[in-house]
């Protein structure tokens, strides 16, 4: 990676804060037997890592189980507080988790693991897990294979690259086992304006020009006009792997 496409993915990695609002309003849940596959029922202490507002922290709370959340950006934090006033979120990174040495016995990282720098995360994850503890890493993607949303990807594509492509799951490797991959395919119910937030909340739609981020937007406008949909195809890509199990 060069220094500029460095410097590009850290200001677009911090931008989500400004656009709290609008991620909360756009970003679709998970599904629930996603999180299943993503967490061990035994686990009773699970961290969500990057937990933006929340979307995931809904799925992961279960009976007899604490969750907990991290989240570098204040103004996620504080929407996450409002939505969750009963879950703890700390400030913290994928490099530097504010919890002590194995301390929980699941982490997963939704949206997010692409942001961080894998030689410090995956021992920084090692660190807080429990032996044999799972994280999990997962990606709700937008299904191209339908006709308008394959357009609305275009859109966004001549404007900016998603930062998603490299996920880097391939650099979880020791001291985790094996990483085992599961894709859940399902249906989100959204209204345009609900697209809207969910494009307008995208870390590169936040970073551009004004002028460019409002022609975008309009193209947008004029595709949801034409479709009127009423949900959002979803495709959730899942992976996970077991510390120590080698």
């Amino acid at each position: 990676m060069t220094t500029d496409e460095e410097q590009r993915k850290h200001v677009q990695a911090g931008s989500f804060g400004v656009a709290a609002d609008a991620y909360e309003r756009g970003r679709p849940p998970y599904p629930e037997e996603a999180v299943a596959w993503l967490v061990p029922d035994h686990a009773t202490t699970v961290v969500d890592l990057g937990a933006g507002t929340g979307k995931l922290t809904r799925a992961l709370r279960a009976p007899g189980r604490t969750v907990l959340a991290v989240e570098p950006s204040a103004g996620m934090r504080e929407q996450f507080s409002q939505v969750l006033p009963d879950v703890p979120v700390m400030e913290g990174t994928g490099e530097a988790i504010p919890l002590p040495d194995s301390s929980v016995d699941s982490l997963v990282c939704a949206q997010a693991w692409h942001w961080v720098d894998p030689e410090l995360a995956v021992p920084e994850v090692a660190r807080v897990l429990r032996p044999g503890g799972r994280l999990g890493l997962v990606w709700n993607l937008r299904d191209v294979s339908v006709l308008w949303v394959a357009e609305l990807d275009g859109i966004l594509r001549d404007y900016a690259a998603a930062p998603t492509e490299d996920r880097q799951v391939e650099q979880v490797g020791t001291p985790f086992g094996p990483v085992e991959r599961r894709d859940f395919r399902w249906s989100h119910p959204m209204t345009p304006r609900d697209v809207m937030d969910m494009v307008a909340s995208r870390s590169y739609v936040i970073t551009l020009d004004a002028a460019s981020r409002e022609e975008l937007l309009l193209r947008v406008r004029k595709l949801l006009d034409t479709e009127r949909p009423t949900a959002m195809p979803y495709s959730t890509e899942c992976y996970r792997a077991e510390l120590g199990q080698l």
